[in-house]
């Protein structure tokens, strides 16, 4: 059985699932991303919201070194570290702990919102991410199934952004900043890894569905040809029969 994004019969190309998981830092990026909000929120409880924005910082930075030194993907490195520096940034200029927060539920809304109208406009976010690591193939757009099975995928990252958004936004409207850190980490990685899983199902469903579109159509393609390569050849005997008949 061949992995989603590879040929058929192929074994040797990584798998495409694996590949978009990647782009995303894999799945230690998904844990590293947590660490920061595990240090901040108790010691923005403890200590204040200074030493809070000072904590996460650190701990963004030792992350960013140590996935340097092992030669990690380094997109997913930046731009994590980046946005560890915009929430604290957010945070200082509200002036309360739960504006480290602000970031990443509305982040989750503007998502949803994107995704919501790709599926609404036929043109689920999802499939383009996997025809753009699968250089570049749009193939799927002309398959009903193939759109169907993406359109599924995206709804699933809608529900996942949708959630985080309320129940965050809930939170952080109730100023509980503790709870806040918990709903951060728990409607992270794991409905992450739920989303990412259901993808991978449509990944998979949509590329059968390519390639019996393809098959048969190549198999309607034979067929054409061979009908006309039969009435040609019928032709041709009834011309060399009427010859032999006429009169010399």
């Amino acid at each position: 059985m061949t992995d989603p994004g590879s040929e058929p019969g192929s074994q040797t190309s990584p798998p495409r699932g694996a590949a978009v998981l990647e782009q995303m830092g894999g799945i230690s990026g998904l844990i590293y991303s947590s660490l920061p909000v595990v240090v901040f929120v108790p010691v923005s409880s403890a200590f204040g919201l200074m030493p809070a924005i000072g904590a996460a910082l650190a701990v963004a930075t030792l992350i960013l070194a140590w996935r340097l030194l092992r030669r990690d993907s380094v997109q997913p490195a930046i731009s994590g570290f980046f946005a560890v520096g915009i929430s604290a940034l957010i945070a200082y200029l509200v002036g309360a702990s739960k504006g480290y927060f602000l970031l990443g539920i509305w982040m989750s809304l503007f998502w949803a919102i994107v995704f919501t109208a790709s599926v609404i406009v036929r043109r689920p976010v999802v499939g383009y991410i996997w025809g753009w690591v699968n250089t570049h193939d749009r193939r799927w757009r002309g398959v009903r199934r193939a759109v169907l099975a993406f359109d599924v995928a995206t709804l699933v990252w809608v529900v996942v952004f949708t959630s985080r958004f309320v129940v965050q936004h809930h939170l952080y409207d109730a100023d509980q900043t503790g709870w806040l850190g918990v709903a951060r980490i728990a409607m992270g990685w794991p409905l992450t890894a739920v989303a990412a899983l259901v993808t991978y199902l449509a990944i998979r469903a949509a590329q059968r569905a390519v390639r019996e579109h393809h098959g048969t159509d190549e198999v309607s393609g034979d067929t054409d040809t061979s009908g006309d390569t039969d009435a040609a050849g019928d032709t041709e005997t009834s011309e060399a029969g009427d010859s032999a008949r006429k009169p010399r």
